[in-house]
């Protein structure tokens, strides 16, 4: 992450060990829900997501949840693992200096970067104490992996942390300073922004004006709803899914162009090709990673990742044609997979469900669905 990220994960945990929550159980579950409502005070979780976060009583950290007002509906429970269940936090619905003030670019770094760090393999089986630790150690520390225990680590946080030194999560440990291991270098939270970071991230307060049209695609509503006309119901499902979710947010004209006028195929050139021999070596585990945030992102969505959306929420700070043929690269070796020219369809590849990363059968289901719009 950059500064700017690394100070919105700082602020987010403890904007959460801020709330009267009685241990980490309760409070893991609120990091991940509270960045998801972030913007707007709504956020979405699958039963799958919260599996995944390995607690001992679910029920009871969503039940102190409700006593703070937090709205969860028992579906969340009882119905389909896959299916995004909205979760109000009124805290955060407020529109007058909210709490988390987060542009949608930091959220969507900083609600990545979660994801990564609960699944990080020094941490992943860990006790929620230890992995509420790692959350909060690495965005204090520099991209030199050095960094100082907040004051505000909770007191069963602090207790784990000669746990991740046995781990390999942190490389030193002493009194109030630590080093993070180089195997979770990705997690630091204080590298300087890139000159692409700055030029992503609007300023406080205004937005990127996004035009309505590009030079070889021209919108109109009424063209895009007789395209979707004739769709499958799965091909109108995957649409919808994409139109109206509430955390991209993405413009109709944005969304019907990428239907409408699917990429024509990249040419990569041999700079690009050797760039990514050097990018791939610095980045052993891309496929993994990869494979287990589109799995996240779609529990989250309801559709999967695009290609920029995966490579934003992993911090691979990459441009264009070397965005395109990582992405290409992972389809190649199948740690992914996708539907034809259909965006929005990333999904765990034979590589990936063959090391268990596999979407909900719910979800791989209505997936290979749409290779028959």
């Amino acid at each position: 992450m950059t500064s700017s990220q690394g100070e919105a994960a700082r602020t987010l945990l403890s904007y959460v060990v801020s709330l009267d929550l009685p241990g980490p159980e309760a409070q893991l579950v609120a990091v991940v829900v509270a960045i998801r409502a972030a913007h707007g005070g709504v956020g979405n979780l699958t039963g799958t997501d919260l599996s995944a976060l390995r607690l001992e009583d679910a029920r009871g950290a969503v039940d102190t949840l409700r006593g703070l007002g937090w709205q969860v509906n028992d579906s969340l429970f009882d119905g389909d693992p896959a299916t995004p269940v909205p979760i109000t936090v009124p805290g955060l619905a407020q529109e007058t200096d909210p709490p988390l003030a987060f542009g949608k670019n930091t959220r969507s770094r900083v609600s990545g970067w979660t994801t990564r760090a609960l699944s990080a393999k020094p941490v992943k089986k860990l006790p929620p104490a230890a992995r509420l630790a790692g959350l909060f150690l690495a965005p204090h520390s520099t991209s030199k992996l050095v960094g100082q225990i907040p004051p505000d680590l909770p007191a069963a946080c602090r207790a784990t942390l000669p746990d991740l030194l046995c781990k390999g999560f942190l490389a030193e440990l002493c009194a109030d300073r630590f080093r993070l291991d180089g195997a979770v270098r990705h997690l630091s939270g204080m590298r300087p922004p890139t000159e692409e970071d700055k030029a992503a991230e609007p300023p406080k307060g205004e937005s990127k004006a996004v035009p309505a049209s590009t030079p070889r695609f021209r919108f109109s509503a009424d063209a895009w709803t007789r395209w979707k006309s004739p769709a499958s119901p799965a091909l109108r499902r995957h649409v919808e899914a994409v139109e109206y979710c509430a955390v991209c947010a993405r413009p109709p004209e944005r969304v019907a162009q990428a239907f409408m006028d699917p990429s024509r195929p990249q040419f990569f050139s041999k700079d690009v090709r050797a760039a990514y021999g050097a990018w791939k070596d610095m980045h052993p585990d891309r496929g993994r990673l990869a494979a287990e945030f589109t799995v996240a992102f779609r529990g989250e969505h309801g559709h999967g990742p695009s290609y920029a959306q995966l490579c934003s929420g992993l911090g691979w700070d990459l441009k264009g044609p070397l965005r395109g043929f990582v992405v290409k690269r992972l389809l190649a070796n199948e740690w992914l997979a996708e539907t034809g020219s259909v965006p929005w369809t990333l999904r765990p590849g034979q590589a990936a469900q063959a090391q268990g990363i596999t979407l909900p059968k719910a979800r791989g289901t209505d997936a290979a669905a749409h290779a028959r719009p």
